[in-house]
């Protein structure tokens, strides 16, 4: 059974990977088993006659590696490997081998390193059956090996899937916004509830200025501390509360003063 034979747009996407099973249950994830030739006969390579187990080929046309078959050849045990090619890899179970006489190699290059590939594998049997567009690789095992190679299509990039959940949360308007970075001209925000006037705000700034001058002069002396302050006996009160007549005489010129108060000059010292 040929890769064509398993999907309808399956002969535009190049084959990734090929390789050996024992059976379905040894064949890895997202490769096929081809496991009928194309006239009919079983694809079960054995190693001799007297042996009833054997071994499939398989292949992948998983890009997810991108990675492609760009070239197929069956080469014998007196065969170097050329350059630039691998052996395919092996999926068998316990104590079960691959024939060394005869082995498939391939040759591995990114997707985007080439515009061909090989696009489709196909098995006859020993019986020489000539398929049209295909190349023959060799024989092995009474098993004639095909390829066809191409131009090849890459599938489309899927978006990568968005939880919306996700999505409305981040668009949420109930989230509070995140804070600005205080600057020179933004000064800290109010707390709630307590608005100032004006007025109210100039007071406490001067308030404030005062407790500043205040305490500036905390551990200032004066000139005058300790001198002891004693009234004048021309103010002071007589003992029954009355204040004497002539130290409330009102002077209306100043002749009227001058003997009251004389010049320094007469002040006798």
């Amino acid at each position: 059974m040929s890769l064509m034979e398993h999907g309808g747009g399956a002969h535009n996407r190049p084959v990734t990977a090929v390789a050996w099973a024992s059976n379905s249950s040894t064949c890895p994830k997202d490769f096929n088993l081809i496991s009928v030739t194309e006239d009919g006969a079983a694809a079960n390579f054995t190693r001799s006659f007297a042996m009833k187990a054997g071994y499939f080929l398989c292949y992948s046309k998983d890009m997810s590696g991108g990675m492609v078959v760009s070239d197929v050849q069956v080469i014998s045990d007196k065969e170097t490997v050329p350059h630039g090619y691998c052996y395919i890899p092996e999926h068998l179970e316990p104590r079960a081998s691959v024939s060394k006489k005869k082995r498939v190699c391939v040759r591995m290059v990114p997707v985007g390193g080439v515009e061909t590939a090989v696009l489709d594998i196909k098995l006859t049997a020993k019986t020489r059956r000539m398929l049209q567009h295909y190349t023959c690789l060799g024989d092995m095992h009474g098993y004639v090996m095909w390829c066809k190679k191409g131009p090849f299509s890459s599938p489309l990039p899927q978006a990568k899937p968005r939880s919306l959940s996700l999505d409305l949360r981040q668009l949420s308007l109930d989230q509070n916004p995140p804070p600005l970075p205080l600057r020179p001209s933004n000064a800290p925000p109010m707390p709630p509830g307590r608005k100032l006037s004006h007025r109210h705000s100039n007071l406490q700034l001067n308030d404030t200025l005062d407790k500043v001058v205040d305490s500036s002069n905390i551990y200032g002396i004066s000139a005058i501390d300790g001198v002891p302050f004693t009234l004048h006996p021309k103010f002071k009160t007589q003992t029954n509360g009355t204040t004497p007549t002539n130290t409330l005489k009102y002077h209306e010129s100043k002749p009227s003063l001058l003997p009251l108060f004389p010049p320094r000059s007469q002040q006798t010292l």
